[in-house]
């Protein structure tokens, strides 16, 4: 029987994000657009920033980093989703629900830490201009790509053999499309409340602390654009700013609506909506905002089609 299966298997079954048959296969077909769509622009960020000279400076090479973390962050979940649609099939194996969580959440947390001091970088870059060679050499560069991944994989190895030793019993039906901490802990049979409360500590500190970082570099920032004499310099760092705080408040917010916000006040299905926006959506709007609007960036693939042209 059902019940028997539940109690005896080590497999967990998600509900999915395609749970409606009305709107499943639109929903289907505009994750699978946005996953290579997101693959395409990280990769083309990636090659440009690469092979052209005029973009070997520490923003693109940070930028770059964070294109190869949206990849493989998008990655860890959409295929199987996209697969499991596919096939009809929605069960995913405790060892398989392990690798994602702790994937999912060492990506998560580099991401959160990288944000936050490319945040850093862009008020170096405009309010300490002529410190900027020093104050982001290729040295403090490489420190903040180790930084943010030490960050992150501390983060996985603490909470991943944390949440998957509870005991898991009745149903093992994540209400979700991705073994995600607070769906996967409401299917445990023992007490989770003070590990929810360490959670939630770890949480505050990964999430407040990087945002905190970036809310206060900006507003440095604008404060300084303010104070501007060139119209036009002050236009580009008001567009600059905008694009990157747009994405900031996107993958922050929905973050902190998941970990920071107490259950009671928001439903499976609103978690399902805001943890699109972090591991689907951002993603795919990172090398969007971050980089088709700089002129640096659309200049260098240009030159990269046309060189391509002339070859063939």
């Amino acid at each position: 029987s059902k019940e028997e299966y539940n109690t005896s298997s080590t497999d967990f079954t998600f509900t999915g994000l395609f749970s409606r048959k009305d709107t499943a296969e639109l929903l289907f077909a505009i994750v699978t657009v946005i996953f290579f769509t997101a693959l395409m622009a990280n990769g083309v960020m990636i090659f440009l920033i690469h092979t052209d000279s005029r973009l070997q400076t520490p923003m693109y090479f940070l930028l770059s980093h964070l294109s190869v973390i949206d990849m493989m962050y998008i990655s860890t979940i959409v295929p199987k989703m996209l697969v499991d649609y596919m096939l009809g099939q929605r069960t995913i194996s405790f060892v398989g629900c392990t690798a994602q969580h702790f994937l999912y959440v060492t990506l998560a947390g580099a991401e959160f830490f990288l944000l936050g001091l490319m945040a850093y970088d862009r008020y170096v870059a405009i309010c300490n201009p002529l410190r900027y060679p020093v104050l982001m050499s290729h040295k403090i560069c490489w420190m903040i790509i180790a930084g943010s991944w030490f960050g992150g994989s501390l983060d996985g190895f603490l909470l991943t053999p944390i949440t998957m030793s509870f005991p898991f019993c009745n149903s093992r039906e994540i209400n979700h499309f991705f073994c995600e901490v607070p769906a996967v802990l409401k299917l445990a049979c023992a007490d989770t409340a003070p590990y929810e409360t360490v959670m939630y500590v770890c949480c505050v500190l990964m999430l407040l602390i990087p945002f905190s970082v970036v809310i206060a570099s900006y507003a440095r920032i604008l404060t300084t654009v303010h104070h501007m004499s060139s119209a036009e310099g002050r236009k580009k760092a008001f567009a600059t700013c905008s694009s990157h705080i747009t994405v900031v408040t996107l993958f922050y917010g929905a973050a902190m609506y998941t970990y920071m916000l107490p259950h009671s006040y928001h439903t499976p299905a609103q978690d399902k909506i805001f943890s699109v926006f972090y591991t689907i959506l951002t993603p795919m709007l990172n090398p969007l905002i971050y980089s088709l609007r700089n002129k640096d960036v659309t200049g260098a693939l240009r030159w990269a089609l046309g060189k391509f042209k002339s070859s063939q």
